[in-house]
């Protein structure tokens, strides 16, 4: 079994960020890359061009963007290990990270495991991953590929309509998919798109199949009061049905908010558990951007490290 002084869960942004400003302070990290059900490198892993990070002008693509972070948190003595954390022991300090071939033992530890978008398990969604769908119009919606095109968004809530009120800066058309015939979104937003002439709403509709060659161009819909299927012609497909943070790992061992996030103490990365912090997604959710990640992972590290040095640790 190993011991360390912290251990970092999680390899985003939050992750690799924590990893190199507590290897550059000379605290013992070890960065465990997987995690259950989560993705090494995390959603970048699947993204294209990242046009909104600083200090990319032309961009960078996500996966360059991940592995520039992890070569950046090597350089600094930051121990990377390619295992997912099966579960975590923490009714007892120090505290215990079960790995699948491992266990860590660390005075510890910076959970920054991420959230995972909910896309709608239909035809098409995967073939077309980035291709005309995407779960982030910010992150997406500026590409010159949906400029002055038919866009749709998935959704009823306070995402929903701030996807396509974001997407009206580009498309000629913004139309919104709701499977009910009111949204459940905020008064004040649902106003704003229904007052938005360039946003239509499809009310008590779903999305049935998405179809296209190299990139989306047809969408399949169903009126699920009538059972009539139509098809209507569309560039691109924003799901904004939330997302699910990875935090099955904890099995009820850190208290979670109403969006499955893990609550920390206000302007902190501090957890209920003294020792434990969290970063990033995981505990974010309303922004659910890379940078926003980074900056958590920056807190979340150094309050682990002046937790550490209080405690006499370090």
């Amino acid at each position: 079994m190993k011991k360390t002084k912290l251990v970092i869960i999680g390899s985003g942004p939050a992750g690799y960020t924590a990893s190199i400003y507590t290897s550059r302070s000379n605290i013992q990290t070890i960065l465990v890359e997987g995690f259950k059900s989560g993705p090494i490198g995390g959603q970048l892993m699947t993204t294209t061009l990242v046009e909104n990070f600083p200090g990319f002008q032309d961009g960078i693509m996500g996966p360059v963007l991940m592995a520039n972070m992890k070569k950046q948190a090597l350089k600094f003595n930051t121990e990377a290990i390619e295992d997912d954390v099966i579960s975590l022991n923490l009714s007892s300090h120090p505290y215990i990270v079960n790995l699948s071939k491992d266990k860590i033992e660390t005075k510890a530890i910076i959970i920054a495991t991420g959230s995972i978008a909910r896309k709608l398990d239909i035809e098409g969604t995967e073939k077309f991953w980035q291709k005309g769908v995407s779960t982030c119009a910010v992150c997406d919606g500026a590409s010159y590929l949906f400029r002055n095109q038919d866009i749709f968004v998935i959704g009823g809530g306070d995402s929903a309509m701030e996807e396509a009120l974001f997407l009206t800066k580009f498309a000629s058309k913004v139309h919104i998919v709701h499977r009910r015939d009111t949204f459940k979104a905020s008064k004040i937003l649902a106003e704003r798109v229904m007052k938005n002439k360039k946003i239509d709403i499809f009310w008590n509709t779903e999305l049935i199949k998405i179809l296209g060659d190299d990139f989306v161009k047809e969408l399949t819909l169903k009126n699920n009061k009538t059972n009539k299927e139509f098809n209507m012609k569309a560039r691109g497909v924003f799901f904004a049905i939330g997302h699910i943070p990875n935090t099955k790992f904890l099995e009820g061992q850190l208290p979670l908010d109403s969006n499955g996030c893990i609550i920390t103490e206000k302007k902190s990365s501090k957890t209920e558990k003294e020792g434990v912090f969290a970063a990033g997604d995981v505990s974010d959710p309303i922004y659910k951007q890379a940078i926003v990640a980074a900056g958590y992972g920056c807190i979340a590290a150094i309050d682990a490290e002046r937790w550490l040095s209080k405690k006499g640790y370090i």
